[in-house]
């Protein structure tokens, strides 16, 4: 197999080379004795150290602060078809795991395809390219969707704010037959949703584990469901035997699906749903003001924690949503809660946890601390791939 063309080389400081011999893959711009700002975004180039061996191969932006994200390590060579290869090999891990049709087919970093994320519904393959290096690669992407997936469709969701950071324009693409509304399955349970005015790629396949794993904790109980989407956790509380699931979302397009789905899976009558800030009906539960009585409430908040810079201000938000949580659940209710920020470390959310616990000031117990689905694989030398927390709390 012919070796890919390196357009360039770029020289680590001195000791910078330590982390990606342990298997990181992104090098930050201070980490570099020069960035030559000339060389133009997703240009790949050779990554040596001081003494001048090679430390691997990757993608360089000299207006990130990721300035490569590497596609190699040390010698390892990289072939030309690599992408190809690639793709192949993470459909056969999803494979392996009894997921196809319907599932994260890859996952960027996790899957050594730095910037690309593919979602598989059915005959509809939904992609984001987020780095410029991986938009040089697109016409490679595509082809090699369409040579080992075989979808009747590619949308490409290039909208996301990231791609901002990488100087990428924000823009959808169609290839193919791209339906206006699309289906994730989760099991028994199936979810409809909007193709491109979905969150994200559509669905969340990262909490399908926690949802699975929730179903005999679900049995019996009041559930109330904030940030509820289309209604993953609520109709899998419903399909799960518990007595009443609301749910709430501030989005009236996710209710309007959230109850479709309730209807499509044949619980219209035990699940509800209704639009309304999730904070406002949290107060409301602190205060005795909700028409429900919850004994189990599900806290699945968006990413508040969209860079370093605002870490501080987002985590004493989710420690007040998860605080408010806890005291307006009766004795023996339990509290599901996650965050979703790879900015956000296992231990920042449990530390969080242990603050939202002592002001609540009920005794709180850890039933299990989780993370995200297993086709969104974590390497386990680079953080930032374990980006969703999950945890179950009970209050004793």
């Amino acid at each position: 197999m012919a070796a890919i063309d390196i357009q360039c080389e770029l020289k680590l400081k001195r000791g910078e080379e330590r982390r990606l011999q342990a298997g990181h893959q992104w090098v930050f711009s201070n980490e570099l004795e020069k960035v030559d700002t000339a060389v133009p975004a997703g240009t790949l180039c050779r990554v040596v150290s001081e003494s001048g061996k090679l430390a691997g191969t990757g993608f360089f932006n000299p207006h990130s602060l990721i300035a490569v994200r590497l596609l190699s390590r040390g010698e390892e060579p990289l072939d030309a078809n690599f992408v190809e290869s690639r793709v192949y090999a993470a459909l056969r891990y999803r494979q392996r795991l009894g997921l196809d049709r319907y599932a994260r087919i890859v996952y960027s970093e996790g899957d050594f395809l730095p910037g690309l994320m593919l979602d598989r519904y059915g005959d509809l393959v939904v992609a984001e390219v987020l780095t410029a290096g991986m938009e040089l690669l697109k016409p490679q992407v595509v082809d090699a969707i369409n040579k080992i997936i075989q979808p009747k469709g590619i949308l490409f969701r290039n909208d996301n704010a990231y791609r901002k950071l990488e100087g990428l324009p924000g823009e959808v693409e169609k290839i193919g037959e791209v339906p206006a509304e699309s289906l994730a399955a989760e099991g028994s349970l199936k979810y409809t949703f909007s193709t491109e005015g979905g969150q994200k790629t559509g669905f969340f396949y990262d909490q399908r584990d926690n949802r699975l794993f929730l179903e005999p904790y679900f049995k019996d109980r009041r559930v109330l469901d904030l940030y509820c989407y289309v209604g993953g956790f609520a109709i899998r509380a419903a399909a799960s035997g518990a007595e009443a699931v609301w749910g709430i979302d501030s989005s009236a397009a996710a209710i309007d699906f959230a109850t479709r789905n309730a209807e499509l899976n044949g619980l219209k009558d035990k699940v509800s749903f209704q639009r309304e800030d999730a904070e406002r009906a949290l107060a409301a539960l602190k205060n005795g003001l909700l028409p429900a009585d919850p004994d189990f409430i599900v806290l699945d908040p968006p990413n508040f924690v969209k860079s370093r810079k605002n870490m501080v201000p987002a985590m004493r938000l989710y420690s007040r949503l998860n605080e408010t949580a806890l005291r307006g659940l009766p004795r023996g209710g339990m509290l599901a809660t996650a965050t979703c920020s790879h900015h956000v470390q296992r231990e920042d959310f449990v530390d969080m946890l242990k603050s939202a616990a002592a002001h609540s000031g009920r005794n709180v117990a850890l039933v299990e601390l989780r993370g995200q689905a297993k086709d969104h694989p974590v390497l386990i030398n680079m953080p930032e791939t374990e980006y969703l927390h999950f945890a179950l709390l009970e209050v004793r």
